[in-house]
């Protein structure tokens, strides 16, 4: 049992990665830049944490050079607070497609993140979830991957994800539960707090 559940482990590392550049494209949309910007007032007034700008149902989607769509942001509402250089987005539901086609949602009743896009945190219901693909020439069939948890936080510039609450990954039938969990993409470690739980279903027949 303790060798299926490393070797389950070995093969959800080797995903992590995929879901986690994902994860930190969709932090790198820079909305901020893509807002509109609020005229300057004509004389300088202390700054309180009161948003200068809202949006309402808006979406926002990236292109490439080649016209082909790198990811799109919605929301219900979308605050900037211009004292902290944030914004904030109720519903925020976000989506993300690779050049090889690898697509990976993410949705949290609140997201919130900084200017430079560093940083990305999602709130209360926060799911992320790379869609499964099939098998090409040469690369095996991979399995819908999901993390599920009340908050996510990512810091895009190192490349990790963190979360202090219950987390749920799934792997296709394969489901993991941890108190907590840090993902470091760069040094390639996943560490789980907690009480760790671990299902391996059997693989299909041959």
């Amino acid at each position: 049992m303790i060798g299926r559940i490393r070797q389950g482990w070995e093969q959800l590392s080797l995903y992590l990665p995929v879901l986690l550049m994902g994860l930190l494209a969709l932090g790198t949309w820079w909305l901020v830049r893509n807002a509109p910007m609020p005229q300057l007032p004509t004389i300088e007034r202390p700054r309180g944490h009161e948003p200068d700008y809202f949006m309402k149902t808006f979406s926002v989607k990236s292109f490439d050079a080649t016209g082909r769509l790198q990811s799109e942001v919605q929301g219900d509402v979308a605050r900037h607070y211009p004292d902290t250089d944030t914004l904030e987005i109720d519903k925020a539901r976000m989506r993300s497609v690779t050049p090889e086609g690898r697509v990976t949602v993410a949705t949290a009743n609140r997201a919130l993140t900084n200017a430079d896009g560093t940083e990305v945190q999602l709130f209360g219901n926060a799911i992320v979830v790379r869609e499964p693909l099939p098998a090409k020439a040469g690369a095996p069939a991979q399995p819908r991957l999901e993390f599920r948890s009340e908050f996510l936080h990512a810091f895009t510039n190192t490349e990790r994800v963190r979360s202090d609450q219950p987390v749920t990954l799934t792997r296709g039938d394969d489901r993991f539960t941890a108190d907590g969990m840090e993902y470091d993409n760069l040094d390639q470690v996943m560490q789980l707090r907690g009480r760790v739980r671990g299902v391996l279903m059997p693989g299909a027949a041959k």
